[in-house]
């Protein structure tokens, strides 16, 4: 399969501290790879420096095979490249509905597949949240709100930053269950998780990073069983 998106060597900064230390990692096409570490090793770093709100220092970013290293954050957006951050960020004087037609546009290859229609039968809770203010939406509401807002823009790669954290079981059941149709239909995401068993039950690989550098690459089914990478670098 092609590497649809891939960093080599990152490292990046927030000032003097060096937070990134060469991070390689390689997202195929179609496929969902899960950057997992406890929190503060780096994940929403990594995410960041991908999307561009964080600069890479050293090391290169491509993106369907162009070097977009120095390419701004709406450029990486224009390419293709959606990037939910953490904390959410909807628009919270505008209503559900609003929130998702700010966002609509063709992807980058021309194509419109995610419109209105297709987010309501994707996210059902949504549609009945239509006519809300997202300001006035459960911290699990905005979360499907900014995924679904994400698709509005039929991107060619989600970025996803912890999208668990925080939430009650019974809505993480629920994201889980979305992310898991998405990727059964051909979408491509990268999802950065502290939460292990959530991305096991999605994700086909993943990277483990901890301190700002990788540390462990293998797929979702042999990490369930690998109890000494578990206990090193995931435990509580």
């Amino acid at each position: 399969m092609t590497d649809l998106l891939r960093a080599e060597g990152l490292s990046a900064f927030y000032g003097a501290s060096q937070i990134l230390f060469d991070v390689d990692l390689a997202l195929q096409e179609k496929r969902t790879l899960a950057l997992l570490g406890r929190n503060g090793a780096g994940k929403s770093t990594t995410m960041k420096a991908l999307a561009g709100v964080v600069p890479a220092r050293h090391g290169r970013i491509f993106f369907g095979g162009r070097d977009i290293t120095r390419a701004p954050p709406h450029t990486r957006a224009q390419l293709g490249l959606a990037y939910v951050p953490e904390d959410r960020q909807v628009f919270p004087e505008h209503t559900v509905e609003d929130n998702l037609l700010i966002a609509a546009k063709s992807g980058p290859d021309g194509r419109r597949d995610w419109t209105l229609p297709r987010i309501w039968d994707t996210f059902p809770l949504l549609t009945k949240l239509r006519s809300r203010q997202a300001g006035r939406l459960s911290g699990g509401e905005q979360q499907l709100l900014v995924i679904a807002r994400a698709l509005m823009g039929n991107p060619l790669v989600l970025l996803l930053d912890e999208p668990s954290e925080g939430l009650a079981p019974i809505v993480v059941a629920t994201i889980g269950k979305v992310l898991r149709e998405l990727g059964a239909s051909g979408a491509t995401i990268l999802l950065a998780e502290q939460n292990m068993h959530f991305c096991l039950r999605i994700a086909e690989e993943a990277v483990v990073i901890d301190k700002g550098k990788v540390v462990h690459r293998q797929d979702t089914a042999g990490l369930a069983g690998n109890d000494d990478i578990r206990r090193r670098y995931l435990a509580m």
